[in-house]
C-alpha cells in the first residue's frame, strides 16, 4: 500500500462518522501485518505535508504496534501478534531519534517516547550497544531539540530499569550521563526564565524526573558522593527558589499547575523528599538499608536537611504573605517533608519552634471552607462528599498532606504540640472569625477527634466543647456548617463518646436524625454516617430510631442511589443488623430495592466499559481507566448489605424463600456478564442462601450450571470462592444430583481440571480435593463411575506434591475413595498401577503415625471410619499384597484414637477464640499507642509506622535474597520445610462425618471383623501390647456408654 493511501486511512480513524472510522480501522488492521507497514508509518509521522491529526493517529498506531509485536514470545503468542519484520525494526531504530527531534507537537513526542521505551526494554544494552553513545551525543548538542530528545531518551531508559534491584545497567547509565544532565540543568538556570518558551523548563522537567526515577529503589555510590550530591543539590535548591515571571506561565491556575515550569518545580520537591525519606533520615532508616546508606544519611541530615527546611519555610512564608503562588503538588511535597521531620530529634529541633505558625498559617487554611470547596459543593456535591469523607481520596493533594502533618504532630510529639493545637482551635471558635474559618477549626477537630478522645486531659472536656461550639451550628443557615457539626458528632461517637448528661446525647441524636432531611446532600450523607455510629454506640439512640427505622432505611437507600458511595452501604448493613426484627416484614422489599440499585450500578459500569471498548483502542490506552471503580465498590457494598439481610431472615424460611427469588437474578446477571470483580460477593450470597435454606431451589441450579461454565472459561482461579457454594450444592442437593449424570460430570470435571491445570497452584488443588471429598461422602453408592478417574489423578499427584497441605488433601481423596467402596477402591488402585495400593497404605500409615500427621478432628475421624470400613471387608476381597499387613489396622486405629481427644480440645479452643468479644481493638480507648504522652524532645520517635516500614524492608530483603539464591534444595530438606506449615481447623466446614460417632463405629466394625475374619481378628488383637490393649478397652467402654446414652442431636 502506498503512503498516500495509508495516510488517508489514518485520517478516517478520527472521522466523526463511526462507520467510516470502523472501516478505516479494519483496513489498517488488515494491512498492518505486511512487511514495510511500520516503515511507511514512520514516513507519515515525519512528513510535514501531512495533517497533524493524521500524523498523531499514525504515531499512536506505531506505539501500539511496537508495544504488541516488537517482541513476541512464541509460546504465548496471540493470533493477532505478528513479529515486526527485521527490515521494519531497522527502519524504526534509524528513524526514532530524528522523529523525536522533529516532533511537531507534545502529543506526538509522548507517543514516540513510549515507542522508544518498548525498544529499550527489549534491546538495550545487549542488542543496542550504541544507544548510550547516541544519547550522550544528543545531550552534548547545541540544538535545543536534540538536547530534549537526549533527555527524553535517558528518561525512558530510567523508566525501564528503575524497578530492577541492583541493576548494573542503571548504575552505569547514572555514572555516565548524570554529570552531563546536572551541567545542562545548571546552564539553563544561568539565564532567568522569560517569555512563553517551553524548551528550558521541559528539559529541566525531564532531567529531574529522570533523577527521581533513578532513586526509587537505590541510590548509587556515584549519587552518594559529594561530587554528585552537591551540584545536584544546588540545581534542586535553585529550582525550588526560582521566581517564575507571570509571562512565562499561564494565567489560569489549573493550566499553571500543568505547565512545564511548575512540573520542573514539582519534581525538584519530589527528589528532595525522596532523598530524605528513603536515604537521608538516619533515625528512621530501616536496618536492611543501613549498610549502604548510613553514612549518606548522616551527611544528608546534617548538611542538607536544615537547608531544605529553611528553603521550604521561606516558600511557605512567601505563599502565606501573598508574594508567591505555589502549585498544589509543591505544597503537598512541602507538607510531606515537614511530616518526615517530626520523628527524628535532629530535624524536630528546627521544626519545633515553627510548628504553631505552620499549623495556624499553612495547615489551617487547607482545612477551611474555601471558594474552591464552595464551587465543588454547588457543582458536584457527590464529589464534595467523597473528598470530605476521605481526605486521602486525592492522596497527592495538599489537604491530605496537611492532615497527615497534623496527625504526625499530634501522635509523635503529643506532649509538646497537642494542647497548643487545641488552644488554636478554641481561639478561632471563640473569636469573631468568619464561618469559613470556624468550619476550618471544626474540620481540624473532626480530623483530631481520634486523638482527643484518647487524651486523658482532653477527653473529659469534649462534651462541654460540643455544647459550646458544635450544637449551635446544627441550626446554622450555612449548609457547610451544619455538615461539619454533624461530622464532629460522628467522629466522637466513633471513638467511644460517653455523655455525662443524657440530655446532651438526646440533643445530638435528634439533630443528627433531623439532618437526614436536610435540603443539602452533603449534610444528609454526614447525618447518615453519624447516626449509624450513634445507633451502634447507644442503646437509647437505638430505641429512639427503632419506631422510624423504615424511614431511615428508605433515606439511606435514596442517598445510596444518589451518590453510589460505598460507605453508605456500611450504614445500611449496620441498620439491618441492629433492627433485623423490625425490618423482617419488609426484608423482601428492602432486598428488591437493593437489587435494583445493584443492577443499575452494574449496567452503568458495563456501559462505560462498552463505550471505552468502542472508542479507538489506541487512544484509550493513554488513560486506561475502563469502567468506574466507585460504582464497582458501591455494588460490592450493596451485595454485602444483601448478604446481611439474608443472615437476618435465616429463621424465617418463608421470607427467606422470597428473598432468594429476588436475589438469584442479580447473581445470574453478574455471572453471565462475567463481572469478575463481583464474583467473590456473589458466591458469598450463594453460600449464605443455600446454607440457610438447607435446600437448592430450581433457580439456584441455574447458578450451579453457570458456575461450571464460567469455571471452565473465565473464572478457573475462583475455585476457592466457589467451594463453599459447591459444597452446599452437593450437601443439600443430593437428591437432584443423584438423578443428574451431567451434574455429577460437572463436579468431577471441576476437580479434574483444577488438579491438572498448570495455571492453578497447590492451594487450588487443595480446594479441589475438598470438593471431591464432599462429592464422595454425600453421594455414597451413587458415583461409582467417578472412582477410577479420582484414583488415577490422586495416585499421579501422590509423588509430586510439595506442600504439606496438598499432600494430606490428596491422600485424603484416596482415603475417601476407600471409605466410599473399599473393595472397589483397592482393586482400581491395583488396576491403575500394580503395587499402588501398598504404596497408598504406606504413605497413609506414615502420616497417621506422625505427631502432627492428622492435625484436625475431621482428618482423624475420616481415617478411623475408613479403617473401620476396611475391617468390615470380606476376607476374599483383601488384595494379596495387603493381607500380610492387614492385622496392623487395629493398632493404627488405636493410635489415631489416642490423638482424637487432643484434636477435639484444640478445635473447641479455636471456636472459643472466635467467640471472644471483639472489643480487643478498643482496648486503647483510655490512651494507648496513638498518643506519645511521654515524648522527650531529645529523642527520636520510633512508632508503629516505623516498625511497619522496618518489617517491610526486612521482608523485601529476605525475598530478594531468596530470589537471588539459586540453591537446589534436597528432597529431605524440602519435606522438613513443608512440615512446618500449619494446617488449621476449618470451623466453617460441616462434614457429613460430623454426626458419626467414631467410638460406636469402631466397636461395630470390630465385631464385624471378628465375625467375618476370625483368624485376622485374632492376629490383630493378640499382637497388641499392654498399653494398646488398655486403650482398646477404654474405647470399648466409651462406645458402650455412648450407645446407652447418645449425645443430644
Amino acid at each position: 500500500m502506498d503512503i498516500q493511501t495509508l495516510s488517508n486511512l489514518f485520517a478516517t480513524t478520527y472521522d466523526p462518522n463511526p462507520n467510516v472510522r470502523k472501516a478505516g480501522e479494519l483496513e489498517i488492521r488488515k494491512v498492518g501485518r505486511q512487511e514495510g507497514m511500520v516503515t511507511a508509518v514512520l514516513h507519515i509521522v515525519g512528513n510535514d505535508g501531512v495533517e497533524i491529526a493524521t500524523r498523531q493517529a499514525a504515531t499512536v498506531y506505531l506505539k501500539n504496534r511496537v508495544n504488541k509485536s516488537y517482541f513476541v514470545d512464541a509460546a504465548r503468542a496471540r493470533p493477532d501478534q505478528v513479529l515486526i519484520p527485521q527490515s521494519d525494526r531497522d527502519a524504526l531504530r534509524a528513524s526514532i531519534f530524528p522523529l523525536i527531534i522533529a516532533a511537531p507537537s507534545k502529543s506526538i513526542s509522548v507517543q514516540l517516547a513510549s515507542t522508544l521505551r518498548t525498544m529499550i526494554s527489549y534491546d538495550f544494552p545487549e542488542k543496542w550497544p550504541d544507544l548510550a553513545g547516541t544519547i550522550k551525543t544528543l545531550l552534548g548538542s547545541n540544538n535545543v531539540h536534540e538536547v530534549t530528545a537526549g533527555c527524553t531518551a535517558i528518561l525512558e531508559v530510567i523508566k525501564v530499569f528503575r524497578y530492577r534491584q541492583n541493576s548494573d545497567v542503571l548504575e552505569k547509565v547514572v555514572n555516565e550521563t548524570f554529570p552531563q544532565l546536572v551541567t545542562i540543568g545548571l546552564q539553563l538556570l544561568a539565564t532567568p526564565p522569560s517569555g512563553p518558551s517551553q524548551d528550558a523548563p521541559t528539559i529541566l522537567h525531564y532531567i529531574l524526573k529522570t533523577y527521581r526515577g533513578s532513586i526509587i529503589l537505590q541510590l548509587s555510590k556515584h549519587q552518594q558522593n559529594v561530587e554528585s550530591i552537591v551540584p545536584w543539590g544546588r540545581l534542586l535548591f535553585q529550582i525550588v527558589n526560582l521566581q517564575i515571571p507571570n509571562n512565562a506561565v499561564p494565567e489560569n491556575e489549573e493550566d499553571r499547575e500543568k505547565c512545564e515550569w511548575w512540573k520542573a518545580k514539582k519534581w525538584a520537591y519530589s527528589v528532595l523528599g525522596r532523598l530524605f525519606h528513603r536515604y537521608g533520615n538516619p533515625s528512621q532508616l530501616p536496618s536492611p538499608l543501613k549498610k549502604d546508606y548510613s553514612a549518606f544519611a548522616e551527611h544528608f541530615v546534617a548538611n542538607f536537611a536544615p537547608e531544605v527546611f529553611k528553603t521550604y519555610l521561606h516558600q511557605v512564608e512567601l505563599l502565606i504573605s501573598g508574594q508567591q503562588w505555589l502549585s498544589k503538588k509543591c505544597q503537598y511535597h512541602i507538607f510531606s517533608f515537614f511530616t518526615e521531620c517530626v520523628k527524628p530529634k535532629s530535624t524536630w529541633a528546627f521544626l519545633k519552634p515553627h510548628f504553631q505558625t505552620l499549623v495556624s498559617s499553612f495547615v489551617f487554611p487547607q482545612l477551611c471552607f474555601t471558594p474552591m470547596k464552595q464551587e465543588l459543593w454547588e457543582s458536584d456535591p457527590v464529589d464534595y462528599v467523597r473528598t470530605a469523607i476521605d481526605e486521602y481520596e486525592d492522596f497527592a493533594a495538599p489537604v491530605s498532606a496537611a492532615t497527615s502533618f497534623l496527625f504526625a504532630l499530634a501522635s509523635s510529639r503529643t506532649k509538646t504540640t497537642f494542647l497548643p493545637i487545641l488552644q488554636f482551635i478554641n481561639s478561632v471558635l471563640d473569636s469573631n472569625a468568619g464561618p469559613a474559618q470556624k468550619f476550618g477549626a471544626l474540620n481540624m477537630t473532626a480530623a483530631l477527634g481520634h486523638f482527643m478522645m484518647r487524651h486523658p486531659q482532653v477527653r473529659p472536656n469534649v462534651e462541654q466543647f460540643v455544647i459550646q461550639h458544635v450544637f449551635p451550628e446544627f441550626g446554622s443557615p450555612l449548609p457547610y456548617m451544619r455538615s461539619i457539626a454533624v461530622e464532629v458528632i460522628g467522629t466522637i461517637e466513633k471513638n467511644d463518646m460517653q455523655w455525662a448528661n443524657e440530655a446532651n446525647l438526646v440533643t445530638a441524636s435528634r439533630a443528627v436524625a433531623n439532618a437526614l432531611d436536610d435540603a443539602e446532600l452533603p449534610v444528609r450523607v454526614q447525618a447518615a454516617l453519624s447516626l449509624t455510629e450513634m445507633v451502634t454506640a447507644h442503646e437509647s439512640v437505638e430505641a429512639a430510631v427503632k419506631p422510624n427505622v423504615g424511614k431511615v432505611v428508605q433515606d439511606l437507600l435514596k442517598l445510596s442511589d444518589e451518590t453510589d458511595l460505598d460507605v453508605l452501604n456500611n450504614c445500611m448493613e449496620t441498620m439491618v443488623e441492629k433492627f433485623d426484627a423490625e425490618l423482617l416484614p419488609v426484608a423482601a422489599q428492602l432486598a428488591a430495592r437493593l437489587c435494583e440499585s445493584y443492577l443499575r450500578l452494574m449496567r452503568e459500569n458495563m456501559a462505560q466499559e462498552s463505550s471505552a471498548a468502542d472508542m479507538e483502542p489506541d487512544l484509550t490506552a493513554l488513560e486506561s481507566n475502563v469502567g468506574d471503580d466507585d460504582k464497582t465498590f458501591a455494588a460490592m457494598g450493596i451485595a454485602k448489605t444483601i448478604s446481611t439481610i439474608v443472615s437476618s431472615v435465616d429463621t424465617a424460611q418463608d421470607i427467606l424463600t422470597q428473598v432468594e427469588e429476588i436475589i438469584v437474578p442479580i447473581i445470574t446477571f453478574t455471572l453471565e456478564n462475567k463481572q469478575i470483580d463481583l464474583f467473590d460477593n456473589m458466591y458469598d450470597l450463594v453460600d449464605a442462601l443455600t446454607f440457610n435454606m438447607r435446600r437448592i431451589s430450581p433457580g439456584m441450579w441455574q447458578v450451579f450450571e453457570l458456575t461450571y461454565k464460567i469455571f471452565k472459561t473465565d473464572a478457573i482461579d475462583f475455585l476457592e470462592e466457589m467451594l463453599p457454594s459447591l459444597d452446599n450444592f452437593i450437601s443439600y442437593g443430593v437428591d437432584v444430583i443423584k438423578g443428574r449424570p451431567d451434574y455429577k460430570m460437572m463436579i468431577l470435571d471441576i476437580y479434574s481440571t483444577a488438579m491438572k491445570s498448570e495455571q492453578l497452584g497447590e492451594s487450588d488443588c487443595v480446594n479441589a480435593c475438598k470438593l471431591i471429598e464432599s462429592f464422595l461422602l454425600n453421594l455414597r453408592g451413587q458415583v461409582d463411575e467417578a472412582l477410577a478417574p479420582i484414583i488415577e489423578i490422586s495416585l499421579e499427584k501422590l509423588e509430586t506434591v510439595e506442600t504439606r497441605a496438598l499432600r494430606l488433601a490428596n491422600l485424603e481423596s484416596l482415603i475417601n475413595v476407600v471409605l466410599y467402596n473399599p473393595a472397589a477402591a483397592l482393586h482400581l488402585m491395583e488396576a491403575a498401577k500394580p503395587g499402588a495400593a501398598r504404596v497408598f497404605f504406606d504413605k497413609w500409615f506414615a502420616v497417621l503415625k506422625a505427631p502432627t500427621g492428622l492435625p484436625r478432628v475431621h482428618d482423624r475421624k475420616l481415617s478411623i471410619m475408613t479403617m473401620c470400613a476396611l475391617l468390615e471387608m470380606d476376607a476374599a476381597a483383601i488384595p494379596a499384597s495387603l493381607q500380610e499387613g492387614w492385622s496392623a489396622i487395629v493398632s493404627a486405629i488405636l493410635h489415631v484414637f489416642q490423638g482424637l481427644p487432643v484434636a477435639v480440645e484444640k478445635r473447641k479452643a479455636l471456636e472459643g477464640a472466635f467467640k471472644v468479644d471483639e472489643d480487643d481493638e478498643d482496648d486503647d480507648a483510655d490512651g494507648g499507642e496513638v498518643l506519645n504522652l511521654e515524648d522527650d524532645d531529645d529523642n527520636d520517635v520510633w512508632d508503629e509506622d516505623s516498625e511497619y516500614i522496618e518489617m517491610l524492608a526486612k521482608e523485601g530483603a529476605r525475598l530478594r535474597e531468596k530470589a537471588e539464591t539459586t540453591i537446589t534444595v534436597g528432597e529431605e530438606e524440602s519435606d522438613d520445610e513443608s512440615e512446618e506449615e500449619d494446617i488449621d481447623e476449618e470451623l466453617g466446614y460441616i462434614s457429613p462425618l460430623e454426626t458419626v460417632d467414631p467410638y460406636i463405629s469402631f466397636k461395630q466394625a470390630l465385631t464385624t471383623f471378628q465375625m467375618k475374619n476370625p483368624a485376622l481378628y485374632q492376629a490383630s488383637t493378640t499382637s497388641l501390647n499392654v498399653e494398646q490393649q488398655t486403650a482398646l478397652m477404654e474405647i470399648m467402654t466409651i462406645a458402650e456408654k455412648k450407645e446407652h446414652h447418645p449425645a443430644p442431636a
